[in-house]
């Protein structure tokens, strides 16, 4: 361990191991989320062979399910016992085994047609419920490495890092493999003239491409292999903390109706819904609109690239101006991207430049909805000081948000697009699903955006408040610990 607990909390600073540890621990989730969300849509139409509206349903189904495992899992956490692993690490490893065999699952084209559907439903939620296992207690552990803001803040900073880099390791695994593979793509329409129905190659779309296939399931098998290795890092590095028994359902009248908690999920909520509708769609963006079929992959992996490098300079500038400046700057900072990416004439060269830009603000999304929320936390405890032991409630509905919004992003998204006229494989696409994708990357994301930011006006907790917050906490802590050793004197006597 790389250190040891003391009473609820680990006390002091943290070393750099025990930071570093901690922030491998979010790799698996993000690799995960990145590869689904920007790959799936396009493997279930251009591999699995889907029909968009089967598509759009395990798309939304998935994601929706976890309205039951969030909230689900966060109370059976929250009332799980205490073991010598900890109460939340049992959790971790538990679920790990089963996650990677059902994410692999998730990227296998079953032999029968008729079972499509059923076969990549069930396997979607078994993974987003498994995953759910995984990370809802893991996330909650950011309350309890720490007593100290400061260090949270920087632990927090660690760990989206590691996670953005997680986006980066996703898209470079998930992309480069899968870019290797040659999948013609079927020419339909105005694609085809009578030369090119004498001369072009015959190409059987009711069978997926088996080289991509296998790519698919070669690149899933590598992210399974990074899963388990992050997990047994967490689990061997991360300290054991203790919480105490808590009531799940009066615990969670309180959380959620705490002003600033429920203020701050709605206003990422929507900020997460714009990012969403950017990651869901860029692939088939770059592919079709910008006529970059060959390169999606490699721009993907600039956009993860600059948001990896970019969350440095994010921990310094929340650090030096507030949380609520930095998500003004960082969330609106990719607006004249959004616009430029679509208005601007096709080059590869310029959408390398703008993605590279689009990254840094890509950065700022990953790391300050996890940087905000212990501040909540405090807050409640605060305003509550006899109700403790929430954490976990206010982490698994954190979660919840986040993947509901994935999964609003990617239903209606495909949902759009079959109704725009998707061509399953096809060279071109027509004029409607081009509008179509030029709405889902550019217009959509702008005004989840900015409702975004008209509910973070209202958000209470600025870095005064968030001061005084600490100093109260302190002092609470500081009165107990006087407690104990008055106690335990008069024990003695």
């Amino acid at each position: 361990m790389c250190n040891k607990a003391k009473g609820s909390y680990l006390m002091g600073r943290l070393s750099v191991c025990s930071k570093l540890c901690y922030a491998i621990g979010g790799a698996p989730y993000q690799i995960t989320g990145c590869a689904i969300g920007f790959f799936l849509q396009i493997y279930l139409l251009d591999v699995a062979l889907l029909d968009p509206f089967y598509a759009s349903i395990i798309l939304f189904v998935g994601r929706a399910w976890d309205a039951i495992t969030d909230p689900t899992v966060g109370f059976l956490v929250s009332r799980s016992p205490w073991t010598r692993f900890g109460r939340m690490m049992p959790w971790i490893v538990l679920s790990t085994p089963l996650a990677v065999l059902c994410y692999f699952l998730i990227w296998y084209v079953p032999s029968v047609d008729q079972g499509k559907v059923v076969w990549y439903l069930i396997f979607y939620c078994s993974f987003q419920t498994l995953q759910t296992c995984f990370h809802v207690p893991y996330s909650a552990l950011t309350m309890f490495i720490s007593t100290e803001q400061k260090e949270r803040d920087s632990a927090t900073a660690y760990r989206m890092t590691v996670e953005v880099l997680g986006t980066l390791i996703g898209t470079a695994v998930q992309g480069q493999i899968v870019g290797m593979a040659n999948a013609p793509c079927i020419s339909t329409g105005k694609d085809l003239n009578s030369t090119d129905l004498q001369g072009a190659p015959e190409v059987n779309i009711t069978e997926p491409n088996v080289s991509l296939k296998n790519a698919y399931m070669i690149a899933s098998g590598v992210i399974c292999s990074i899963y388990v290795v992050c997990a047994m890092v967490l689990f061997l590095g991360t300290c054991r903390v203790r919480t105490e028994p808590m009531s799940f359902f009066q615990g969670i009248r309180m959380v959620m109706g705490h002003g600033p908690y429920a203020k701050l999920v709605m206003g990422f909520l929507f900020t997460s819904l714009a990012f969403m509708f950017l990651e869901g769609n860029f692939a088939l963006f770059c592919s079709y609109t910008l006529g970059f079929r060959n390169d999606f992959q490699n721009i993907l992996l600039v956009i993860m690239l600059s948001a990896t490098l970019a969350i440095p300079f994010w921990q310094w500038f929340l650090t030096k101006f507030g949380k609520k400046t930095a998500v003004y700057i960082g969330t609106t900072s990719v607006v004249p991207f959004l616009v430029s990416v679509v208005f601007v004439p096709s080059n590869l060269i310029v959408t390398y430049v703008v993605s590279f830009a689009a990254g840094v603000s890509v950065a700022a999304a990953f790391l300050l909805p996890w940087s905000m929320l212990p501040d909540a936390v405090d807050d409640f405890k605060v305003q509550n000081p006899e109700s403790q032991g929430h954490e976990a409630i206010f982490y698994s509905f954190y979660v919840f948000f986040t993947k509901f919004a994935s999964g609003v992003s990617l239903g209606v998204s495909t949902l759009s697009l079959d109704f725009a006229g998707y061509v399953t494989r096809g060279c071109t696409q027509p004029a409607e699903v081009d509008l179509t994708l030029k709405i889902l990357v550019s217009a959509a994301p702008i005004v989840f955006i900015i409702i975004g930011l008209l509910i973070f006006i209202s958000y209470p907790i600025n870095e005064e408040k968030r001061q005084g917050n600490r100093k109260i906490l302190n002092e609470q802590r500081e009165n107990e610990i006087d407690s104990e050793t008055d106690s335990t004197e008069l024990n003695v006597v």
